[in-house]
């Protein structure tokens, strides 16, 4: 069994009523062997000193220790302690190329009487739950945006925005992602096979080739309003304005899909350093994750699980971008469509895009931090300008060469 060094603990996103928790653990190597990120919710019904049942609701807080944490080779331990002597750990084992988190255990402390009021014991229970994470590839995240309920007797465990590597090899986090079931578009219904066969017939002449028609070019996607709330009765603290088309290869094969706007749905969190916009439409859902180092946000990570016209499902993402980076407090703007390539095998297109992920003010984007494609008012009279110097040298050669002509003729004479 190897040793293992916490290095680093940082707050990820924030919403009511959780705190996002992101952790990376490295090996005595000093490499990257564990990342996780993610959100979780207790409800705990627990005997008060009065003879009634008592129940509380609290949050995984953002400042954990991860004593306890471990990674082999087949096997690996992400454990989170908090409070006075609390704990959640996911155990994650190696199956083939796969791998999946076999259990997780809550462990709580019932004379902390500051999460457990008036208990009438001081024992520390200890709960544990199978999670619904499975056959995950190896050298890819695991993504699940979609909550998680897990119910015990006395427990119930909430899991949302989960962001999982337990085997990270070379010391890299994986810019591939293994999405859950919930959160692939649900397909759409198949429609009956009304298809009449022709009559058999005796004729040798072969029946004429269908005409190819060629693959339509895609109409520029509709410009999509979303808004992100914390709670219905609140200011906006995310706005994105835009168009959206993704590029997906597989093999020999390309196809593009636009984002229709009119069929998405919005959710997502705004926090003091990470915020998060999923769009989830009836053939994509499209994860974004922004990044805030109190100075300049950016895109930091995209993720696109779509349905092909084959039928099949594409799931691919980088989480390791730098886009649309601006001030905070302003706006990112380009309004010519941009093309990005976010991996080998997905591309982004974007129209009329403005973007504001932190700091909104009263519903509306703030100053607008705009792209070079769109920032023409300067570039033209920097043009009209080298123009003009242009013609000021030729016109100074020219009157140099005619002075010269000029003085060898009164020379000649």
């Amino acid at each position: 069994m190897l040793r293992y060094f916490v290095l680093l603990l940082a707050v990820g996103s924030v919403i009511h009523p959780s705190h996002g928790t992101e952790v990376m653990v490295k090996g005595e190597d000093d490499k990257l062997c564990l990342y996780a990120k993610l959100m979780v919710n207790f409800s705990v019904s627990y005997e008060a000193a009065d003879n009634k049942s008592n129940s509380v609701q609290f949050e995984l807080p953002t400042n954990v220790t991860l004593d306890g944490s471990k990674c082999e080779a087949n096997s690996s331990t992400l454990k989170l302690n908090f409070g006075a002597g609390h704990s959640w750990s996911m155990n994650f084992t190696v199956k083939g190329n796969m791998y999946q988190a076999d259990s997780i255990t809550f462990s709580y402390n019932l004379n902390d009487s500051t999460v457990f009021p008036m208990s009438a014991s001081n024992e520390t229970v200890s709960v544990t739950v199978r999670p619904h994470i499975t056959d995950v590839s190896m050298d890819t995240c695991y993504s699940c945006n979609s909550k998680e309920t897990i119910e015990d007797e006395s427990v119930n465990q909430t899991l949302w925005n989960v962001l999982i590597q337990a085997f990270v090899s070379n010391g890299t986090q994986s810019e591939n992602m293994t999405t859950c079931a919930a959160d692939l578009p649900t397909p759409a219904p198949t429609a009956p096979n009304t298809t009449t066969e022709a009559p058999v017939t005796n004729s040798t002449t072969p029946a004429p080739l269908p005409p190819t028609t060629p693959t339509p070019t895609l109409p520029t996607p509709a410009t999509g309003k979303y808004t992100l709330k914390p709670d219905a009765n609140s200011t906006a603290c995310l706005l994105a304005n835009f168009g959206l088309r993704v590029g997906i290869k597989q093999g020999e094969k390309y196809e593009e899909i636009n984002l229709d706007p009119n069929v998405t749905t919005v959710s997502g969190s705004c926090g003091a350093n990470s915020s998060e916009l999923v769009l989830v439409s009836n053939t994509m859902t499209v994860t974004f994750v922004f990044a805030n180092d109190t100075k300049k946000f950016r895109l930091q990570a995209m993720n696109v699980t779509a349905k092909l016209s084959s039928g099949e499902v594409f799931s691919d993402g980088n989480v390791s971008l730098s886009l649309w980076e601006a001030s905070v407090g302003s706006s990112y703007m380009c309004n010519k469509e941009q093309n990005y390539t976010i991996t080998r095998q997905l591309s982004a297109f974007t129209f009329d895009l403005q973007v504001q992920p932190f700091g909104v003010k009263k519903d509306v984007f703030s100053t607008a931090h705009e792209c070079p494609l769109d920032d023409t008012g300067i570039l033209i009279p920097i043009i009209v300008g080298a123009a003009l110097a242009g013609l000021i040298v030729i016109v100074v050669i020219a009157y140099v060469i005619g002075r010269r002509k000029t003085y060898v003729g009164y020379q000649t004479l």
